[in-house]
C-alpha cells in the first residue's frame, strides 16, 4: 500500500492526538475517578472502531487494487492485440515466439509462432543481419552497443507497405503500415517540377539553299512532329523562338522519356534524312533542383553540355545524375565561320592583356596537341608577348615529332617542363589548355588551379567533367582536330600570318593524324585548313616520316590482332593474353588497323599497359557511338574514336565491356 494511505492514521499526528487524549483522562481521573474510568473506556471503544475500520479499509482497497490489477492486464492484453500495428517477439534464432492479432492479419494468417522471420520478413533479416546478439554474446561492451538507436527499414507485403523497428535488446519487432504515407512520398516526387530546352542545334545548316517558304515549311514540318511528341508524353511545349522551345514536365514522364531514349531525336533526324544536312535536335532536361530559377540554370547548362557533345542528343541532370541519351550522328559542320573570327580576336585581346602565355595539353600528349600549342605559340609571338608550351616527359607517340623540333633552337627553348611553369606562373598569365576541356587530364592540373584566366580549345565532345571557370571556350566537335580550330584562328587572329614551315607541318600533321590520313572526321572545312597551311609551306613528305610505323611494332599489331575475334556481326574484339603489357600507343594502333578489315564497323582492343592498368581503346567508322560505350566504364572521347584505363584483369575488363554492349543492344541498338 502506498505510504500516503498508511500515514492516514499512523502519521505523527495521530500518535500526539492520543497521547493528549490519554493525558486528558489521567487528568480527569484525579479529580474524578468515576468519569475517568468512562472516559478511557469511550476511548478504548473509539480506539478499536477505529482501527477495526482501517483494517476493513485496507482489506478492501487491497480487493479492489487486485480487481482493477486483473482488468487492466486483461484490457492491455485485449489492446496490444487489437493495436493498429504488428508487433512480433521473436528468439535467438529469429523464431517468432509471439505475435498480435495484427501481425498476422498482415501475413494473413492467425498466428506466426514458431515460422522463421528469414521466411516471412527477409528484407529485416538482410538489413539487419547480426544485430541481435544471442545471450551468449552478451558482455558488458555489447550491452551497451544494445542501446543504440533502434534500426528502421521499409518493406513490402501484399502491396502495401509497413516500416519494420528491430529493437534487438529486447527481440521485438514492431511492423507500421505506412502505405498512404509510401504514396503520397512517391506521388510527391512523381509531380517535381522539371524543365528543359528543345533546340533546332543545325537549322541554318539545314535550310542552307532554302528560299523562306522551304525554310518556313521545314521549320513547320519539325515543329508538328516536336508537338505531336511532346502531347505523347504529357509535356507542355512553348515555343521561345524559331529554333527553341521550353518545355515543362513532371518527373514521372521525364521517366516516361528517358524510357523511350527521347525518340524524337531518331525520329526528326529520319523525317529530314532527305536534306543534304538533316535536321538534328538538342535537348537539356534538369530536375531535382529547389527552385525555379536553378532549374532553369542546369537546364541551359544541360543543353551546352549535349551542343559541347556535338549536338543531336539529350543530356539530362538530376540531381547528382547526368545522362546522354541519342548522339548517334556526328556533329555537323559549321558552314559560317563567324565564331572563329570572334574566338579569335577575343584570344588575341586576352594575349594582348596578358604578361605570358602558357599552353598546355593533356597527359601523354599527341601530334595534335603539340601541333595546336605550337599553332598558338606562334599567335603570341606574332604579338610579342612571352609564350611557353608545357611539357613533361618522353612519349612514344611523339618521338619523331619532338626530334624533328629540336631542330629549330627557337622552337624548342619555347617547350619548359611542368615545375619551372608553376614557378613562372603570375596572376597576370594566361593559360591555354588545348584538345581537352577535363582539368583532370592535363599535363599539370595544379596549372589550371592556380591560373586566374583560362583558354579552352579543344575538338572533344564535351564531358561531365569541365573547366567551368574559363574565360574562354572554343569548343566544336564538329572539327576533325584542334589543329584545324587552331589553323583557322591563325587566319584570323593577325593580317598577315607567319609560320614556317616547320610549324605548318606540326598543324598539319595533327590534322593528318587524328583523321586517319583524312579519311574520318573530314569536312570542307578541313580541307581548307589543310590547303592553308600547305600554302605556306607544310612538309607532307615530313609527316610521312614522322608517322612510319616501325617494323617491331608492326609485328606486335600482327601479333595483337590473332587474338580477335567478332562480336554482334560488326564489332572486332580483341583481348591479348594475361602478362602481355602493350603500350596506349600500341593498343590505339591496333584498334585502328581492325577498322580497316572487311565488314567491321567497330573495334575495341583490350589490353594490359605497363603501368598494371587496363587499357581499351575503341574506334568506329561512325555507324557505332564508341563514346557512350567508353562513357559507361569511366572513359571517353568521341563518337568514333574513345578509349578508358580500368583496374582488374584483361578478363574483367572484357566481361565489363560486353556487358555494356548488351545493355545497349538491348535498349537502342549498337548500329544505326
Amino acid at each position: 500500500m502506498p505510504k500516503f494511505l498508511q500515514r492516514r492514521w499512523h502519521g505523527y499526528h495521530t500518535v500526539w492526538a492520543f497521547m493528549l487524549l490519554l493525558v486528558l483522562i489521567i487528568v480527569i481521573s484525579i479529580y474524578n475517578w468515576v468519569l475517568g474510568v468512562t472516559s478511557l473506556f469511550l476511548a478504548g471503544t473509539f480506539c478499536f472502531t477505529m482501527l477495526k475500520t482501517e483494517i476493513s479499509f485496507r482489506r478492501s482497497l487491497v480487493e479492489y487494487i487486485n480487481g482493477l490489477s486483473f482488468r487492466i492486464k486483461r484490457v492491455e492484453g485485449e489492446a496490444v492485440s487489437m493495436l493498429p500495428l504488428g508487433i512480433i517477439l521473436y528468439s535467438e534464432d529469429r523464431t517468432v515466439e509471439w505475435n498480435n492479432r495484427h501481425a498476422g492479419d498482415i501475413f494473413s494468417r492467425k498466428s506466426l509462432v514458431g515460422e522463421s522471420l528469414q521466411e516471412i520478413l527477409p528484407e529485416v533479416i538482410s538489413s539487419f543481419q547480426g544485430t541481435a546478439p544471442t545471450k551468449r554474446e552478451l558482455n558488458k561492451d555489447s550491452v551497451k552497443d544494445l542501446s543504440l538507436k533502434d534500426q528502421r527499414v521499409e518493406i513490402t507485403v501484399d502491396e502495401r507497405h509497413y516500416q519494420a523497428v528491430v529493437i534487438p535488446s529486447e527481440r521485438l519487432l514492431y511492423l507500421y503500415d505506412i502505405t498512404e504515407l509510401v504514396v503520397l512520398r512517391e506521388r510527391y516526387e512523381e509531380e517535381k517540377l522539371a524543365l528543359g530546352i528543345l533546340l533546332m542545334d543545325n537549322l541554318d545548316e539545314s535550310a542552307q539553299g532554302m528560299d523562306d517558304q522551304q525554310r518556313t515549311s521545314l521549320i513547320a514540318k519539325v515543329t508538328s512532329e516536336i508537338t505531336d511528341w511532346a502531347k505523347q508524353f504529357d509535356v507542355y511545349l512553348r515555343r521561345l523562338s524559331s529554333e527553341r522551345y521550353l518545355m515543362m514536365l513532371n518527373h514521372r514522364n521525364l521517366q516516361a522519356l528517358e524510357e523511350s531514349r527521347f525518340v524524337i531525336l531518331d525520329e526528326v533526324r529520319e523525317m529530314t534524312a532527305n536534306l543534304k544536312v538533316p535536321m538534328t535536335l538538342s535537348i537539356g532536361l534538369a530536375f531535382g533542383a529547389e527552385s525555379a530559377s536553378e532549374l532553369g540554370a542546369l537546364a541551359q547548362s544541360s543543353l551546352d553540355m549535349a551542343l559541347g557533345r556535338g549536338g543531336d542528343q539529350a543530356a539530362v541532370k538530376a540531381g547528382q545524375r547526368l545522362s546522354f541519351y541519342g548522339g548517334k550522328s556526328n556533329a555537323a559542320e559549321k558552314r559560317t565561320r563567324v565564331r572563329a573570327r570572334v574566338i579569335a580576336h577575343a584570344l588575341r585581346d586576352l594575349m594582348q592583356e596578358s604578361d605570358r602565355v602558357l599552353i598546355m595539353g593533356h597527359r601523354t600528349p599527341d601530334i595534335d596537341s603539340v601541333g595546336a600549342a605550337i599553332g598558338l605559340l606562334k599567335a603570341a609571338q606574332m604579338y610579342n608577348v612571352e609564350a611557353n608550351i608545357v611539357m613533361e616527359g618522353p612519349n612514344p607517340s611523339i618521338t619523331r615529332m619532338i626530334d624533328e623540333i629540336r631542330k629549330d633552337d627557337e622552337l624548342y627553348k619555347s617547350f619548359i617542363p611542368t615545375e619551372q611553369a608553376l614557378q613562372i606562373m603570375t596572376e597576370h598569365t594566361l593559360l591555354i589548355v588545348v584538345d581537352t576541356h577535363k582539368a583532370s587530364m592535363t599535363m599539370e592540373p595544379r596549372l589550371v588551379q592556380y591560373a586566374s584566366r583560362i583558354v579552352v580549345v579543344d575538338h572533344h565532345r564535351r564531358g561531365e567533367e569541365f573547366i567551368n571557370d574559363a574565360v574562354l571556350v572554343y569548343l566544336e566537335p564538329y572539327a576533325s582536330s584542334t589543329c584545324e580550330l587552331v589553323t583557322e584562328l591563325l587566319q584570323y587572329i593577325h593580317e598577315k600570318v607567319k609560320l614556317t614551315p616547320l610549324e605548318a607541318t606540326m598543324l598539319l600533321a595533327g590534322i593528318t593524324v587524328d583523321t586517319k590520313q583524312f579519311a574520318l572526321h573530314t569536312g570542307s572545312r578541313t580541307f581548307e585548313a589543310a590547303g592553308f597551311l600547305r600554302r605556306i609551306g607544310a612538309d607532307t613528305i615530313l609527316i610521312q616520316r614522322m608517322l612510319k610505323e616501325d617494323l617491331q611494332e608492326y609485328l606486335s599489331k600482327a601479333e595483337i590482332i590473332k587474338h580477335a575475334r567478332m562480336v554482334y556481326d560488326h564489332i572486332a574484339l580483341c583481348v591479348t593474353a594475361p602478362g602481355m603489357k602493350i603500350p596506349q600507343l600500341l593498343i590505339a594502333q591496333t584498334a585502328d588497323t581492325l577498322l580497316g578489315m572487311t565488314n567491321v564497323f567497330a573495334s575495341f582492343v583490350i589490353s594490359e599497359r605497363p603501368d598494371g592498368l587496363i587499357g581499351i581503346s575503341a574506334r568506329s567508322l561512325g555507324r557505332m557511338n564508341v563514346q557512350v560505350v567508353m562513357e559507361k566504364l569511366g572513359g571517353g572521347g568521341h563518337l568514333s574514336n574513345a578509349a578508358v584505363q580500368l583496374e582488374g584483369t584483361g578478363k574483367e575488363a572484357e566481361a565489363r565491356l560486353l556487358s555494356v554492349l548488351a545493355e545497349i543492344e538491348s535498349k537502342e541498338g549498337l548500329f544505326e
